[in-house]
């Protein structure tokens, strides 16, 4: 069984904001593909359904962004996932908007999402999908840049990248990761 994490916020104050593009992904697949993502459980929504010919559970944390690795932690252990079938998908600030990034491992960088999913699994070695959403000019304002309001003009370079992160889930699950990674980087 997979695991698929979309990293946000909590939708209803943060829904169109850069920081839940990871929400944004899990939306988008649970729609193609009919799996409803509401259940309340390990401190998040979840939902359980087949994409690819694979068992997926999707996740979205509703710890806020900061504590996020608590929900997965959670559900890690509840259903005794192997870290290798663990796929988080989130926002990143050092990548362009409509761009992603496919990575098997790697530290937390400033992203306080993964941050603490790092601390609460102890481990980097999990497979992630960043989804672009560049970065301000004045790094003073990224709070205000990635839980603020999108700018009209950039929606559809957010949405792009939102689509290639959920094409890449399904190539992944597919394929392989391998595969997804030279498709998609």
């Amino acid at each position: 069984m997979y695991l698929i994490v979309g990293l946000g916020n909590p939708e209803e104050d943060y829904s169109n904001t850069r920081h839940n593009m990871g929400f944004d992904t899990i939306n988008k697949i649970s729609k193609k593909y009919g799996i409803e993502v509401n259940q309340k459980k390990f401190k998040g929504l979840i939902g359980k359904g087949i994409i690819e010919g694979k068992k997926v559970l999707l996740l979205k944390p509703q710890t806020f962004m900061n504590l996020s690795g608590e929900s997965i932690r959670e559900c890690i252990d509840f259903y005794k996932i192997d870290i290798k079938n663990l796929i988080i998908i989130y926002d990143d600030i050092d990548i362009e908007p409509g761009i992603i990034k496919l990575r098997k491992k790697g530290g937390a960088g400033s992203h306080n999402g993964m941050k603490s999913v790092v601390s609460q699994l102890k481990t980097t070695d999990f497979c992630r999908i960043r989804i672009g959403i560049g970065c301000p000019e004045d790094k003073a304002n990224l709070i205000e840049y990635v839980i603020g309001a999108i700018d009209e003009e950039e929606v559809p370079l957010l949405e792009e990248g939102v689509c290639k992160a959920s094409k890449a889930l399904e190539e992944i699950l597919k394929n392989g990761f391998d595969i997804a990674m030279n498709k998609y980087n």
